[in-house]
């Protein structure tokens, strides 16, 4: 009898040893297409050495810049971010299952962008709606999901003003954690706008606090709740600077930070890109473009930021970074060097310190780990 238990905890011990190996999870990369190259990429990534593999390589239409992935669905949403698609004037959101197996898409649907250029897609709480930035035209849409998450209707679409001397340049569009206010980034106009969102009609109203006008030359790009969204970060392309703002529900976003994203003696052209919080919330990471740099910040207690360090980003103009799910990896895109470059976080000082690997693939504009 003590044989047979001593056989079963054995058993068992095998058990749990093997299902905590999978150490592998898959990364997608789009990006810009050029002449005979396929836009969508799957790779492999090992958290336990931070190794990358080429798994396949899809064409999923013209420059599909930015995505989305819906957990609950399983479905990729894919920005195709063009002027034109399928010979109509806008821009194309596409639609693909993924078979995790073979590591290939299946197209699902296809659906119009008004005005075009789409940049920018992200995907509401409950799965329900999608929403889209568009850059050139300065235009935000709403996309309605239909029961099995497929794409069914442009809900709202709002074309922002052009008044000389500013034009509109929506760069990010997003939901707040509880998925009752979206939030518009526009580089062009230097503002925040904040919407109450009806989520039986689709549509968008104004919020009561709804806009917020930045310092002239901001470029406001992308920005990152914290986990209740009682905090906003926001990541300037033009103003090399990052912003805390306190988030009330009833007063709104009220400014209570600004740092630079650059080290003191640099003297060259920057553009900030991205924008993420650690996996375990203590840091904040922004990617400057030029310096070509991660910038690291402690966020405390407040919610404030403090300044940890610049990092080398391993490439040339780090448009769009990740974390892995483990939380141990920063991963760069780094767009002119045609590079990812993959390194270990330090756990003390949220740093990335240890280059762990260098992956060749063409322009990479967007990663996210499925």
């Amino acid at each position: 009898m003590l044989r047979f238990f001593h056989l079963t905890m054995a058993i068992a011990c095998i058990g749990l040893f093997f299902a905590g190996c999978n150490n592998e999870s898959h990364l997608f990369v789009g990006g810009y297409t050029k002449p005979g190259a396929k836009g969508m990429s799957v790779l492999e990534f090992n958290n336990r050495n931070g190794n990358l593999k080429m798994v396949s390589q899809s064409d999923v239409g013209p420059n599909p810049s930015y995505f989305c992935y819906s957990e609950k669905r399983r479905l990729a949403y894919v920005l195709n971010e063009v002027m034109e698609f399928n010979g109509v004037s806008g821009g194309g959101l596409s639609t693909f299952s993924f078979d995790e197996k073979g590591g290939t898409f299946e197209k699902k649907n296809e659906l119009l962008i008004p005005y075009g250029g789409p940049c920018f897609i992200s995907i509401s709480p409950d799965s329900g709606f999608l929403f889209v930035a568009s850059y050139p035209n300065g235009s935000v849409s709403v996309v309605k999901l239909d029961g099995n998450g497929l794409p069914e209707v442009v809900t709202d679409t709002i074309l922002f003003s052009k008044n000389a001397p500013d034009k509109s340049h929506a760069h990010m569009m997003k939901a707040d954690p509880s998925g009752k206010k979206i939030y518009v980034t526009d580089l062009g106009l230097d503002r925040i706008t904040v919407y109450d969102f009806n989520k039986t009609t689709g549509k968008l109203t104004l919020a009561e606090t709804g806009t917020i006008d930045l310092p002239k030359g901001s470029g406001p790009r992308h920005f990152e709740f914290n986990s209740d969204g009682t905090k906003l970060y926001l990541i300037n392309e033009l103003g090399k600077t990052i912003m805390v703002f306190n988030n009330d529900e009833k007063k709104g976003l009220h400014l209570v930070q600004t740092l630079s994203t650059v080290r003191k003696d640099f003297t060259g052209d920057n553009y900030c890109a991205d924008l993420h919080v650690g996996k375990d919330g203590r840091f904040l990471y922004g990617s400057n473009r030029g310096e070509n740099t991660i910038v690291t910040f402690r966020i405390e207690n407040d919610g404030s930021l403090s300044l940890a360090g610049h990092s080398s980003c391993g490439g040339d103009w780090p448009r769009n970074f990740t974390l892995d799910p483990s939380g141990k990896y920063i991963i760069v895109g780094n767009q002119k060097s045609d590079t990812i470059s993959v390194f270990k976080l330090d756990k003390k000082t949220g740093l990335p310190v240890e280059p762990a690997n260098q992956f060749p693939i063409v322009t990479p504009a967007c990663l996210k780990f499925i």
